[in-house]
């Protein structure tokens, strides 16, 4: 009862209240901005027009993979921005890529229905798919949005052009290409694609000094755009400019190197001038790029044939007649005989071979076909003529072993004209 009290000690009462506050501070401020232990620091967000400009400069030097990357980084950004798939989806066109950047033009869509510029690239995307008649239908649906879209009336002229080429589309289609690609020049006389589209119709109408012009311009806005070196080498191919033609393959080869085109062009070059062994190099080349593509098995059976490697010619038009499967499980589709230089070109080179090898019996049903299914093909009748001549000697004389020496038969040795 009579203990005294002590005095408090406030010294140490505002001591603990100091620390009890500092530690809610720390608890509350600090520790949430802290990276937990075993956690990696998250990286800072950058702005889709970062990455959007990296796609365009990336674009500006040819690599395409590293620009769709780049967009596809932007979209993830920012994925309500239709302008961005549409960007993506052009870039994914150039690039080869036509059924995505159909279902990129798609996602745009999707985000804005009434987007002149996504349905036009997806017209461009499904004209390179051959569905020429939805192409068409949406690049009109472009037009009717925005009748200025440049780029929507070079993409038409495309589609006109591809259609004609694959018996679609008739000439008339041709000339409302011309009138469509002097409104995208007008439009925009300085836009890769519109030069790129002039140049397209030009070389359709046998134009192919001012076509060669119209493609240099488009080079001179991005040289880095292989397909416009194979436009352009292809012009220099058909004026008989062997050495530019082939310096523009080059080009678009180191472009792109996964793409066959440019080798199967060399080759189709070099035979033209009678280097058969290096057109049978670029041949082998293009296969080992697409070994899916049977055009291309006929062409190397074409340059094997040249070479007078016949059992190997006829291996690969096999494929040509009948598909199949490949040694390595790589499936075939048989290509029919229709009007069409090229692809008599292999049917009769394969009966062509089948008669040196004294197989007759499967050359002469080739050469029948021949003159029932192309009998205005003047030059595939003629060498149905000598797959005939070649097995009625066959009969009159005993085999003899294949020489060491290319020595093709006299009438197969006509190049046909250049395809586009």
């Amino acid at each position: 009862m009579n203990r005294r009290r002590k005095k408090p000690n406030w010294f140490r009462i505002i001591l603990l209240s100091l620390l009890v506050l500092g530690g809610s501070y720390i608890n509350r401020f600090i520790l949430p901005t802290q990276t937990p232990l075993g956690v990696s620091s998250p990286t800072p967000t950058l702005a889709p027009e970062t990455f959007i400009v990296q796609a365009e400069e990336l674009f500006k030097e040819g690599k395409l993979i590293p620009a769709i990357e780049s967009y596809r980084k932007a979209i993830s950004s920012r994925p309500d921005d239709p302008a961005v798939h549409v960007m993506l989806a052009r870039a994914l066109v150039f690039a080869g890529h036509y059924k995505e950047a159909q279902t990129s033009a798609e996602d745009a869509l999707l985000l804005n229905s009434s987007n002149s510029m996504a349905y036009a690239v997806r017209a461009w995307a499904l004209g390179f798919q051959g569905d020429y008649l939805q192409a068409e239908d949406d690049i009109q649906r472009a037009l009717e949005l925005d009748p200025n879209n440049a780029l929507a009336h070079a993409y038409y002229v495309e589609i006109l052009v591809d259609s004609y080429y694959n018996g679609i589309g008739s000439f008339a289609g041709v000339e409302k290409a011309i009138e469509e690609s002097k409104v995208a020049i007008a439009l925009a006389p300085n836009t890769l694609e519109t030069h790129r589209a002039r140049g397209i119709v030009l070389e359709a109408t046998a134009n192919y000094e001012e076509a060669i012009r119209e493609y240099e311009a488009a080079i001179a806005i991005n040289p880095n755009i292989a397909d416009l070196h194979l436009f352009i080498g292809n012009n220099y191919r058909t004026l008989g400019i062997f050495d530019q033609a082939v310096q523009s393959f080059t080009r678009a080869n180191a472009l792109n190197p996964e793409n066959p085109l440019p080798d199967l062009y060399m080759s189709r070059t070099y035979a033209t001038i009678g280097e058969y062994g290096k057109a049978m190099q670029y041949a082998e080349s293009a296969v080992a790029d697409n070994p899916a593509d049977t055009n291309l098995r006929g062409n190397l059976g074409v340059m094997y044939y040249r070479n007078a490697y016949w059992p190997e010619a006829v291996e690969q038009f096999r494929y040509v007649v009948n598909g199949g499967f490949t040694e390595d499980g790589v499936q075939l589709d048989a290509i029919v005989l229709v009007p069409n230089t090229r692809i008599a070109e292999y049917y009769f080179t394969y009966g062509l071979a089948l008669a040196r090898l004294n197989k007759c019996g499967e050359a002469l049903q080739i050469a029948q076909m021949i003159i029932a299914r192309v009998p205005a093909d003047e030059l595939a009748v003629e060498n149905a003529g000598a797959i005939n001549s070649r097995c009625e000697q066959n009969l009159l004389q005993t085999p003899v072993p294949p020489p060491a020496s290319p020595t093709p038969d006299p009438l197969s040795t006509a190049v046909p004209a250049p395809v586009p």
